[in-house]
């Protein structure tokens, strides 16, 4: 079994975690409506964009971030109107896509293009970016993505506020484990930290640019080359099979690989495995482009 490279004390405080992430980054701003589109990026050699989820930051790959880098230039934005970026003029994907492209071009340039590996909304994000500019994406891996018009799994999400502190904790947990973990034990103190933190910072509807059938819609006008990356207990988007059907109908020859144990987030609760993957597909050859229907 592969190791994973995140490595911390069980009882490191989260925000100081992310601190020292923070203080490894290299940070850009892009344009991004009236403000700035923010960049982070660890270690050096072939770019790959990290887009992460709906309601969540570059934090999302907190637990990927170190292995990718052995290897890769990681660069991790917080997309438009999440964590630290602006929101865009119009919240829909060609804007969205827009300001990445923006960046993109001014930060990586001649490096173009590039791989990206996108989780959830982030993937449907990849998904719109590899069409509407083909000429910046060489790849694209989805993670746990939605949008494909297929039956959700039931999720019982609670608000947080006028909450007290002990029941504010013990909703953070059910809640992650309705939608983001499957296993009780990966509900640790970091993964509470990040969701209570990245969602209080998301100011789209994530879910509107998703569901129910956004990536469906968009996989005719995909040229680039598709991958993808399930959790074997997606509870959002369950039955990989039933996912990878759906896929294969645009992408015959997609490697899609299902993540053992893990739920929706799998790239947090069984990071060496989904390192392992990403890594591999990233390292095999490209196959031919698909012509645009």
């Amino acid at each position: 079994m592969p190791v994973n490279e995140f490595s911390r004390p069980a009882d490191a405080e989260p925000a100081a975690v992310l601190a020292d992430f923070e203080r490894r980054a290299r940070r850009f701003e892009t344009p991004c409506g009236e403000g700035a589109l923010v960049w982070r990026a660890w270690g050096s050699g072939p770019p790959v964009l990290l887009a992460h989820g709906g309601h969540g930051a570059w934090s999302h790959w907190i637990r990927n971030i170190d292995a990718l880098a052995r290897m890769r230039t990681v660069w991790a934005p917080d997309l438009p109107g999440n964590g630290d970026s602006a929101v865009p003029p119009s919240v829909d994907h060609e804007m969205i896509s827009d300001a990445l492209a923006t960046g993109l071009r001014q930060l990586i340039g001649p490096e173009l293009p590039l791989d990206i590996v996108g989780f959830s909304f982030g993937g449907v994000v990849a998904a719109h970016l590899a069409a509407f500019h083909p000429e910046l994406v060489r790849r694209v891996i989805l993670v746990d993505t939605g949008g494909l018009d297929l039956p959700m799994g039931h999720l019982d999400v609670r608000g947080l506020r006028g909450l007290g502190d002990e029941e504010r904790r013990a909703v953070l947990r059910a809640n992650l484990l309705s939608l983001m973990l499957h296993d009780p034990a990966s509900v640790d103190e970091l993964a509470l930290y990040l969701l209570a933190t990245n969602g209080r910072r998301g100011r789209i509807a994530a879910e509107t640019l998703v569901l129910p059938d956004k990536l469906l819609s968009v996989l005719p006008r995909v040229s680039v080359q598709i991958d993808a990356i399930w959790g074997e207990y997606d509870n959002p988007h369950p039955d990989p099979a039933a996912q990878e059907a759906v896929l294969r109908r645009f992408q015959p020859e997609l490697d899609f690989r299902v993540i053992p144990g893990a739920g929706h987030w799998s790239m947090y609760e069984n990071p060496a495995a989904f390192d392992h993957a990403v890594q591999d597909l990233l390292s095999r050859p490209l196959r031919p482009r698909l012509p645009v229907r």
